[in-house]
């Protein structure tokens, strides 16, 4: 499988561990960034898929990888749009909560991951309707931002 693969399952074991860690119970702002997190993940593992798919010489892993993205494709609009969601509602209650901090660098990667969500999802729909090559390295190079504003916000504490 491909390295982003297990670089997922590393981000969200790092996340799950931090968080027992500060933790006993989980506070609901907490939990809709983990739910987040968890469908950001999900979808972006379809990457490691396309990577696998692409770099294994071995047709029948090819044609399992490519049939279990093929189930899916139908809904992988929708997790991101879901993901989005859920992470607005993280970030209402946080700044609710406890306001916007302007000197918190955790607070400014969350603003950053946020905006980078918004475009990503944003560019999966415009892909749908007017689909072109820039729009799909577009999609591209947001899901390699977010991924990085998500480890960012993630190891600030």
């Amino acid at each position: 499988m491909s390295i982003w693969l297990y670089i997922n399952i590393l981000l969200f074991i790092t996340v799950l561990f931090s968080l027992a860690d500060q933790y006993a119970h989980l506070p609901i702002h907490i939990m809709f960034g983990l739910a987040g997190l968890f469908l950001i993940l999900f979808n972006w593992t379809r990457h490691a898929f396309f990577s696998t798919i692409r770099n294994t010489p071995d047709r029948k892993k090819k044609i399992k990888l490519a049939t279990i993205s093929k189930r899916i494709y139908p809904f992988h609009r929708w997790v991101g749009t879901t993901a989005l969601l859920l992470i607005i509602l993280h970030a209402a209650i946080i700044i609710h909560r406890f306001g916007f901090l302007w000197m918190n660098m955790k607070m400014w990667s969350g603003v950053g991951a946020i905006i980078t969500l918004i475009c990503m999802v944003l560019s999966g729909w415009f892909r749908l309707y007017f689909p072109s090559v820039k729009k799909r390295r577009m999609h591209i190079i947001f899901g390699f931002l977010l991924f990085f504003f998500v480890a960012l916000h993630t190891v600030l504490f």
